[in-house]
């Protein structure tokens, strides 16, 4: 039998990455808005267990759409954060990689966050009147999420560096990323230290949610108008930026 070798496979292009990331971004724009704000948001009752358990009973079916929005997320984050990486690493590899590895540990932590929404659910589909339980498992949605936004928030730092030090985008956007991931991270900072986080949680919502969309939405237009067009560095300096850049 004659050895016909391995094939290798086609490399991603820094482009191709950019538009897979972009259509990541939207995918993510709208599953999100329609898992949290649509469902979640729409049957859970701050301070209001039997309210909830009550919603849940009657809208089953919405509220496991629901999941699997945030299903759908937890999955495309990870292509999100290896299409992104693919985009910067040739300018800055060392950091690329720990930007991404921010993303996927904030993935990680939301997919825990779903398994205590699925527990809730079939506490809920179980006929369970323990309304405590449910509402616990709610309650470890939050935390579990809250924890990995604040590793969201680094990887948004890292990449609003990245995105102004390399130059690889205008510098005012970098800059809106940078202050985007500073509000997630002092959004799960205040909650944490907080006792009455409840009592504030309108202004923390608009502290993150403004620098956010702003610097998400800029994100994805420049993922598909211009990321990866710029021919990437021949090399990259030592400190893992690219030759010339300032750091």
């Amino acid at each position: 039998m004659s050895n016909t070798g391995t094939r290798k496979l086609p490399e991603t292009s820094p482009r191709r990455a950019g538009i897979i990331a972009g259509i990541g971004y939207v995918v993510l724009f709208v599953f999100a808005i329609f898992g949290n704000f649509f469902v979640i948001e729409s049957l859970v009752v701050p301070d209001d267990a039997a309210a909830t358990v009550a919603n849940l009973a009657e809208s089953g079916t919405t509220f496991r759409f629901g999941i699997l929005a945030f299903l759908v997320i937890f999955l495309v984050d990870v292509v999100v954060a290896w299409a992104l990486y693919v985009l910067l690493s040739p300018y800055a590899q060392r950091l690329s990689l720990a930007m991404a590895w921010m993303r996927i540990v904030y993935t990680v932590m939301l997919g825990v966050g779903i398994v205590f929404l699925m527990a809730a659910a079939g506490l809920v589909d179980g006929g369970s009147t323990d309304i405590d339980q449910v509402g616990l498992m709610l309650d470890a949605f939050d935390y579990s999420w809250m924890i990995g936004l604040a590793a969201f928030g680094l990887h948004l730092g890292l990449l609003g560096y990245l995105l102004v030090t390399t130059r690889v985008a205008p510098r005012l956007l970098g800059i809106l990323v940078v202050v985007a991931g500073i509000a997630y991270v002092a959004d799960t900072t205040f909650f944490t230290l907080l006792s009455d986080y409840e009592s504030y949680a309108g202004a923390f919502l608009a502290m993150v949610a403004v620098p956010s969309i702003i610097a998400e939405l800029g994100v994805t237009i420049w993922l598909f108008a211009g990321a990866g067009k710029e021919a990437p560095p021949a090399a990259v300096g030592p400190d893992g930026l690219r030759a010339g850049v300032d750091s």
